[in-house]
């Protein structure tokens, strides 16, 4: 048995190291947990989702390895989805996921079954604001329709995104298909999806859009 003194030497000693190191095990907590929220969430539908495809030749795949180990991209998408589907599912995600950013890409499927504009809309502003009340920041992508869907639903359509954007004073990121579009090789048999050969160049396209957006500074 140690004598008295020593004993209480050995404790007045751990006390003070752990008390000396104590700050900086605080900040490495922090910089764990911080890193542990770089999550990117993209809540989309078969234009993220990876339509005909392996979900890992999708293009959120490809920018999740891209941006290792930085930021991880989570793909949420489901192919059909309109955005009161995504509305639905996103609580959960949110809890499961507890990303830092929200990109929401939907109401593509809204407007080709031909949806009133100002009931998407409406729907959108529901998820904007869920992500917001999160404490995550949202990001919204830009949608347009094919032409024939008439000119005036196209224009109240396409309105509504920058609208939004500017309400929740939030970026609005571009479509990435009106680059896919001008690449026939680029499309499937639809005429609607990208096919895998479209990934590499979307992921690309993508990640220099979002990385001023998505950093590690804000």
């Amino acid at each position: 048995m140690l004598p008295l003194t020593d004993g209480l030497l050995k404790t007045m000693n751990f006390n003070n190291v752990f008390r000396w190191h104590l700050p900086f095990l605080f900040l490495a907590l922090l910089s764990f947990r911080a890193a542990a929220a770089d999550t990117l969430l993209i809540l989309g539908d078969s234009l993220s989702a990876g339509y005909r495809m392996a979900a890992t030749s999708a293009w959120p795949a490809l920018l999740n390895k891209k941006w290792q180990p930085q930021t991880s991209v989570v793909n949420a998408s489901i192919s059909g989805d309109t955005s009161q589907q995504g509305l639905a599912r996103l609580p959960a995600l949110l809890t499961q996921h507890k990303p830092r950013w929200v990109l929401v890409e939907l109401g593509g499927n809204d407007g080709l079954r031909g949806f009133p504009p100002q009931q998407t809309e409406a729907t959108l502003r529901n998820i904007l604001q869920a992500v917001k009340e999160s404490g995550a920041k949202p990001l919204l992508m830009q949608i347009r329709l094919p032409a024939n869907y008439g000119r005036r639903y196209n224009e109240a359509f396409g309105a509504m995104y920058p609208a939004l954007a500017k309400e929740f004073d939030i970026p609005l990121v571009p479509f990435f298909m009106e680059e896919v579009y001008l690449k026939p090789q680029w499309m499937q048999d639809d005429g609607i999806h990208p096919n895998p050969d479209a990934q590499p160049f979307i992921a690309d396209w993508m990640a220099t859009r979002l990385a001023p957006l998505v950093n590690h500074e804000s």
